[in-house]
């Protein structure tokens, strides 16, 4: 949910009620008229970058007051933004309580939190190899994850933990597949069974489906597209319409800029994108720099001119889908459906619905 849809609002929302919140740490300053009034047209990445973390930490700091010492709130950082480390610096420094690391392998992490020995940390993996990586060079560092997130990229919305996207369905990643293969990893390595809780994500729709997966051995469940159309989520009316209303037929799984496959809602754009995409890979070559001078992944298959990447910039349509633009934006999604369906409700109902079925009556 990059780009300000969790932003303190919903993650200070979600954690008042005693859950987890979980912020997304990408280009915050989109929420702060007075940060895009001093970087909105400038082209100077260490300008940009330093909005952004003062962003990060005004989010941070809302979103802590907003729970009132409920719950948690958890910044997400992605492994393959180019900020990475500084993301991961500034959430710690402004109390974020876990740090929550997908879109690549987050090996070095433990030493970029170091002077913050109580912040939990939380890899998202998708597979038992991916685990076992983890846990095998997190261990030379004297450190375990606080938390594993397995999700699965057949479900999931956004980047996906696959290699590309015809492998997103594989079944190694099935939710049992996985779980079963954590816990004799945890055997073989002498690591109690509760020592690193399992949260499964992607997929999970009703009280049922949490119950089933507490029932295969998962700890706890994440949720991110029901989440993203609450009443709270920080993004436009018209965001949480477009994911609220979107049908499985409208749900388009295609590679992204940052190389890894994606899940979306096929909006005008994307259907633009996708029918020019042939041509624009046959064009594709390096820029001289980022077409913002922000540079916001590391790796970028347009900047870059990796014709086997995506070819567009992610944040300028994830920053028109935050304001609700249909035509323009990138509206990122999970395959499944909701647990409301296209309706609207308070993070309060759907909590409530998740952990005891009772579905409260609609407003």
């Amino acid at each position: 949910m990059g780009v300000g849809v969790s932003a303190h609002r919903l993650a200070g929302s979600v954690a008042r009620l005693g859950a987890v919140g979980t912020l997304s740490s990408v280009d915050l300053r989109r929420h702060h008229a007075d940060l895009m009034a001093r970087t909105g047209r400038l082209r100077d990445k260490q300008v940009i970058d330093a909005a952004n973390l003062e962003a990060l930490d005004r989010e941070v700091r809302a979103a802590l007051a907003l729970a009132d010492g409920h719950g948690m709130v958890a910044v997400n950082v992605m492994r393959a933004v180019s900020e990475y480390a500084a993301y991961v610096r500034q959430a710690c420094a402004s109390g974020a309580q876990a740090i929550v690391v997908g879109a690549g392998l987050p090996l070095d992490l433990p030493d970029l939190v170091a002077d913050y020995p109580d912040v939990a940390l939380i890899p998202i993996l998708s597979d038992a190899r991916g685990i076992g990586v983890v846990l095998k060079k997190w261990q030379r560092k004297g450190r375990l994850p606080d938390a594993i997130v397995i999700e699965h990229p057949g479900h999931a919305g956004g980047h996906l933990g696959a290699a590309s996207a015809k492998d997103v369905d594989d079944p190694r990643f099935d939710f049992a597949t996985v779980l079963a293969g954590a816990k004799a990893l945890f055997a073989e390595q002498g690591i109690a069974p509760s020592r690193i809780p399992l949260i499964v994500a992607g997929g999970i729709d009703s009280h049922a489906a949490v119950r089933e997966m507490l029932a295969l051995g998962a700890a706890a469940v994440q949720l991110g597209t029901a989440f993203a159309v609450t009443e709270e989520s920080d993004a436009h009316a018209n965001f949480k319409r477009v994911l609220a209303e979107a049908k499985p037929e409208d749900i388009v799984t295609f590679t992204s800029v940052a190389g890894l496959p994606a899940r979306a809602v096929r909006t005008p754009w994307l259907e633009a994108y996708l029918d020019k995409l042939p041509a624009l890979v046959r064009r594709a070559k390096a820029r001289r720099q980022c077409t913002l001078a922000f540079d916001c992944l590391a790796t970028c298959g347009l900047r870059d001119g990796l014709a086997r990447f995506g070819q567009f910039c992610i944040d300028l349509q994830l920053a028109a889908a935050l304001k609700g633009d249909v035509k323009r934006g990138l509206f990122f999604r999970g395959s499944g459906r909701l647990p409301f369906g296209a309706e609207i409700r308070p993070v309060r109902d759907l909590i409530t619905y998740l952990l005891t079925g009772a579905a409260p009556a609609a407003a």
